[in-house]
């Protein structure tokens, strides 16, 4: 009997490893795959949060030309290596720099500075334009070739109302300036404006007034 017990608990344990004599209603055995870990997101991310701040405080400070507060910021995004923000960044930062070296210019006299001015203006770089022409006149209130190139940039902008008080300002202190502005192609949008003609021809002015009513004795 002891051996026969015996010769049963061997057997048991001989099929333990065998597939074949698994309980079909256990099925397939499954086996768990762990989910990967998933990533971050940018958002919780602080340096990119930080990068984020930097980047918009920079395009403030330039929108407001406060140009080397924003290089700095710009300066801090760049070095925060973050793709999403670095290409932009540097090109606002090249911006700011190309402002800068102009602002840094040194010149020798008001005329040189308005030619410069002017040359800004002819590439097309009107802000750049505007701030050294405001410049100017603070530092040469009398000089009426720098109200002349004000006014030539606002109505290059689509500004005529401060074209026409700049033009007007500068006919002021120069009326020799009106026959210049008559074939000045920058004043090309204020061609059809009856303010312009006005201001150019003040000696037609007088025909362009409506006629008085007759007396009651006509």
């Amino acid at each position: 009997m002891k051996k026969k017990t015996l010769a049963m608990v061997a057997g048991v344990f001989a099929n333990v490893n065998r597939p074949d004599l698994e309980p079909r209603h256990l099925g397939r055995i499954l086996h768990m795959k762990h989910a990967p870990t998933p990533k971050k997101p940018l958002n919780d991310d602080p340096r990119f949060l930080q990068a984020v701040q930097n980047y918009e405080a920079g395009l403030r400070a330039l929108q407001e030309r406060k140009y080397e507060k924003a290089r700095q910021l710009l300066q801090k995004v760049i070095a925060s290596g973050s793709r999403e923000l670095c290409d932009r960044a540097n090109v606002h930062l090249n911006t700011c720099n190309q402002h800068i070296e102009r602002a840094a210019t040194v010149f020798k006299t008001p005329e040189e500075h308005f030619d410069y001015a002017i040359s800004l203006m002819n590439l097309g770089d009107y802000i750049a334009a505007r701030e050294h022409l405001e410049k100017l006149a603070k530092q040469a209130p009398k000089a009426d070739y720098v109200p002349y190139g004000l006014a030539a940039l606002y109505c290059l902008t689509n500004h005529p109302e401060d074209a026409l008080r700049y033009l007007a300002e500068a006919i002021q202190l120069n009326a020799s300036l009106r026959f210049q502005a008559r074939n000045d192609t920058d004043f090309q949008n204020l061609f059809e404006d009856p303010r312009f003609t006005e201001l150019l021809y003040p000696e037609t002015s007088g025909d362009l007034a409506a006629p008085s009513a007759p007396s009651e004795g006509e």
